[in-house]
């Protein structure tokens, strides 16, 4: 069965949400970074997307705290992901209670040091993230420059390395809630078939997380459509309650 795991991404240690992966287009919530946790985890969610944007535009980590505030009071767990860029803040990213750490900018910059990661922390606990622009390159820095990387090369190289997990987003999708790109996710299913994929952007409906369980993704990663309302709490709760 699939797995459901919303997503929050941290801005200025607000929840926020970008258009496009645009810093300057998206839209603050009200609520708290950890009142948003404890409601997820009210609702019966097991697994949370934290992403450090800030972090992630300036290539280190700034949002620790949230990380930790969210990890201490919840019993949720967190894979966290945003500037992360050498062995001190990966391992500063498990101190503060993530289950996973997600990496992508880094991946490109020093696929030597994530395979080491794979290798010290476990294959369990490292997602590769590819965020992907037009003709499938992969953009870096939170989506502010997009690099000549072609997606399944970048991906090929850790996959021969024991790589478990992949996050792959559609920047043309991401934010826009027109459903995700179930042709890219078709063809990584394909070329990668022990991979467990994660399908973010674009997802905006029960229905979309129904047709990416039938391609055989592993997990749905919902942002914009959570805040927008049209994927709510009891949602995830019914979810989660037909799964037992």
């Amino acid at each position: 069965m699939i797995e459901l795991v919303p997503s929050m991404t941290i801005l200025g240690g607000k929840c926020v949400r970008l258009k496009q992966g645009n810093y300057e287009d998206y839209t603050t919530y009200k609520v708290t970074p950890l009142e948003l946790a404890q409601q997820f985890e009210e609702h019966g969610v097991r697994r949370l997307h934290l992403i450090d944007l800030d972090g992630a535009r300036a290539g280190r980590v700034i949002n620790y705290e949230v990380l930790g505030m969210i990890t201490r009071y919840t019993s949720i767990e967190v894979d966290f992901g945003g500037g992360i860029s050498n062995d001190g803040e990966a391992s500063t990213a498990f101190d503060y209670g993530a289950k996973m750490i997600t990496v992508g900018s880094i991946a490109v910059y020093n696929p030597n040091l994530v395979n080491g990661w794979l290798v010290t922390y476990g294959r369990n606990r490292v997602i590769l993230s590819a965020d992907v622009m037009a003709g499938n390159k992969i953009a870096v820095t939170g989506r502010q420059k997009q690099t000549d990387v072609d997606l399944f090369e970048f991906v090929e190289q850790f996959y021969e390395q024991s790589l478990l997990y992949l996050k792959c987003s559609s920047n043309e999708k991401d934010g826009m809630m027109e459903g995700p790109d179930f042709e890219l996710y078709k063809q990584l299913i394909s070329q990668f078939p022990d991979l467990r994929i994660m399908a973010s952007g674009g997802i905006s409906s029960m229905d979309d997380i129904k047709k990416l369980e039938e391609l055989g993704v592993y997990a749905a990663v919902i942002g914009k459509a959570f805040y927008e309302g049209r994927i709510t709490l009891k949602d995830f709760e019914k979810f989660y309650a037909s799964a037992q």
